[in-house]
């Protein structure tokens, strides 16, 4: 690879602890960071040396979005705000007949792209795949490499069924409609152990250097039995994978766990801790639940949050813990979550619904403030994978993921204070340039890796049998409503001692 010089911009490098921007010029040598110098002191042949102008242009370290699945882009803008619970069983790939390999391409190139156009450089993909199959997970990791991001990829799994996991479910779902939650039926000749998919899935991508990362991913502790967390938590120790999983998304999973977690003081961290799995490896996502208690177990154990707040607005599950998470020392980093209950890779959003909800919820003056945002949007969710000294920061030696945005937006002008108007003032329109690994993916706000009206006619095309099996899987669950929300009712009736919304809950 050719050397470029990134050239004439303000580097913003929250990881430094300073907000303040450098009038800096940046050297890539190949895939890293050869050099970050004051404007025009970058010596030496630049005969080789590709020239980027970065004139009137922010530099900043590419996003990484530490919680998404890309298994359900396609629902982007079918739902209002609704209970977890029941939304839920519209959207997981087990309620649906088994996707396409092409399809699997398909959602997976657009949710790649829509997270470049972002400025996000890497992605934690929590994917489900139904049936997990060797086939499938070439096809993501083929995307993947085609689109030329950077991803974490956890195939998500889990064996204990819907009825043990929710409260109440038993109680009032009739007999004769519980079948209803268990998804598309699979051919048994489809079924493969997954931890073998997963191992298998791995010894055939994994290669040092690659764009392609591994992750371990159960998908919620109380959603897999011990001897399933087990063997998870055995090949993360073989293999030294992040854990990415999970965790109190909902009033319902908190009261869930007091009930039958009861022997483990009723909490999913003291669970996990007895699995083996609450260390430095393990980041959660979520966290709108957790008690005092548990924040501090977290903060002792090193384990990293992954807060999603626009989706845990949306599925209405309340505010997660910020203040007490940032002031126990627990590593916090921000996600996008679910095509279908976010509806936005956009990292610009959860940064500042991070810094706006700490203020809503506890109204001392203090933290987070915008620095601690763009820290929260690159470092701290590098750390989540084990590559805070890969990524995050706009360094030498640093894997050259970098975004530049326009500094003649609106939101940009005047410039007075760059961390600031990067949380709280933009929105995404500004970014013009993004670069993964060294590689310039997109240019001036055209994406170079891949044809986007190709793209589209194909998702278009693939939509149409997608909508047909959709509307079916929401009519077959619309049956369930009235009893699934009598379960929500008598789960808000529960007081657990603290509350997540403003007043009352």
């Amino acid at each position: 690879m050719t050397a470029t010089l990134v050239k004439g911009g303000l580097v913003l490098d929250a990881s430094r602890g300073d907000d303040a921007p450098l009038a800096a010029d940046v050297l890539i040598d190949g895939t890293r960071i050869a050099a970050v110098l004051p404007r025009g002191e970058v010596r030496g042949d630049m005969a080789a040396v590709d020239v980027l102008d970065a004139t009137d242009k922010l530099v900043v370290p590419g996003f990484f979005n530490a919680h998404y699945h890309s298994h359900d882009i396609f629902l982007k803008g079918c739902f209002e705000p609704t209970p977890l619970e029941l939304w839920v069983l519209d959207a997981l790939p087990r309620s649906y007949p088994p996707r396409s390999l092409e399809e699997i391409r398909l959602r997976t190139l657009l949710g790649a792209v829509e997270c470049v156009r972002a400025g996000i450089t890497t992605i934690q993909d929590m994917v489900t795949l139904f049936p997990l199959d060797r086939e499938r997970v070439d096809a993501v990791v083929a995307a993947y490499e085609e689109a030329g991001v950077r991803v974490v990829l956890g195939l998500q799994v889990a064996d204990v069924p819907p009825l043990d996991t929710t409260p109440y479910w038993r109680e009032t779902i009739p007999p004769d409609m519980r079948d209803l939650l268990n998804g598309h039926p699979l051919d048994p000749a489809l079924r493969r152990d997954p931890l073998d998919v997963i191992e298998e899935s791995y010894l055939a991508h994994h290669a040092p250097g690659k764009r392609v990362r591994w992750a371990i991913a159960p998908s919620s502790p109380e959603r897999c039995s011990p001897p399933l967390l087990e063997r998870l938590r055995t090949l993360s120790e073989r293999y030294a994978l992040p854990v990415y999983s999970h965790v109190y998304i909902s009033k319902s999973e908190a009261l869930n766990a007091r009930q039958r977690f009861a022997t483990r003081g009723g909490s999913l961290i003291e669970f996990l801790d007895h699995c083996g799995l609450l260390n430095e490896r393990l980041s959660l996502a979520h966290g709108v639940w957790l008690d005092d208690r548990e924040v501090r177990r977290l903060a002792d154990a090193k384990v990293s949050v992954v807060l999603n707040p626009i989706s845990n607005l949306k599925a209405k599950n309340g505010v997660a813990p910020i203040r007490p998470l940032y002031e126990a020392g627990v590593n916090l980093a921000l996600g996008c979550d679910n095509g279908s209950c976010t509806d936005a890779q956009n990292m610009f959003q959860a940064m500042k619904m991070y810094c706006l909800l700490a203020a809503v919820s506890d109204p001392r003056p203090g933290p987070p403030a915008a620095g601690d945002a763009l820290r929260a949007a690159t470092v701290n969710g590098a750390r989540t994978a084990g590559l805070a000294g890969e990524l995050g920061a706009v360094a030498p030696g640093m894997r050259a993921d970098l975004v530049l945005l326009d500094l003649a937006d609106p939101a940009f002008v005047p410039l007075n204070h760059a961390a600031r108007q990067l949380v709280y003032s933009e929105c995404g329109r500004a970014v013009e340039t993004v670069i993964v690994d060294g590689r310039v993916v997109m240019e001036k706000r055209q994406i170079k890796t891949i044809r986007e009206p190709r793209l589209r006619d194909a998702v278009n095309e693939a939509m149409e049998r997608f909508r047909s099996d959709a509307e079916a899987v929401m009519a077959k669950t619309s049956r369930l409503r009235p009893f699934l929300l009598e379960a929500d009712r008598r789960t808000w009736a529960h007081d657990l001692g603290f509350g997540r919304y403003i007043g009352r809950q």
